[in-house]
């Protein structure tokens, strides 16, 4: 695993070659695999392959023009209804699932890019429309998987500047 953590990098670029659905459900199943608050698992999932959808999305989400060259996109949502006593921690819940679906697109050899929703208010009720989404699930974030034209090299992010030990 320590590989597939330090290979992960966005991926904006995509061949022809199609994710499959073998593919697509490894990747669903490691999402789902993520740790939650009180193991409420608030997350519900928006597979989209229909290239209008990505058009769709492309007109209305500043960056997610790679979605032109991709194969899938999964929009991963927040069901508010699975809140831990009140409080909405569906978003970190979620953005876990979203970096299990990361890794598992390194472990498959594919690439991918989190494209950002969530705390935007516009682009919320933009994807959400798209998505025909009721008013107790809220979008996260956008997943653009495909196949790579390239693999970016690994980057080394390790700074001990910002390690700080027993206090600040």
């Amino acid at each position: 695993m320590e590989d597939v953590i330090f290979k992960r990098r966005s991926v904006r670029s995509y061949t022809d070659q199609q994710v499959t659905k073998e593919q697509e459900e490894k990747l669903l199943r490691a999402a789902m695999a993520a740790p939650s608050a009180r193991n409420l698992q608030p997350w519900e999932f928006i597979v989209m392959r229909d290239k209008s959808n990505f058009e769709k999305i492309m007109s209305v989400h500043p960056y997610s023009k790679m979605l032109k060259e991709a194969s899938l996109a999964i929009i991963v949502c927040g069901n508010e209804e699975r809140n831990l006593e009140g409080l909405p921690y569906w978003h970190v819940d979620c953005a876990a699932a979203i970096q299990n679906i990361l890794l598992e697109v390194t472990n498959l050899g594919l690439g991918a890019v989190w494209l950002g929703v969530y705390p935007r208010e516009e682009r919320m009720e933009q994807i959400a429309k798209i998505c025909e989404l009721p008013n107790h699930i809220k979008p996260l974030g956008i997943v653009s998987v495909g196949c790579p034209k390239n693999h970016p090299e690994p980057a080394d992010r390790y700074d001990a500047s910002k390690v700080h030990f027993e206090k600040w």
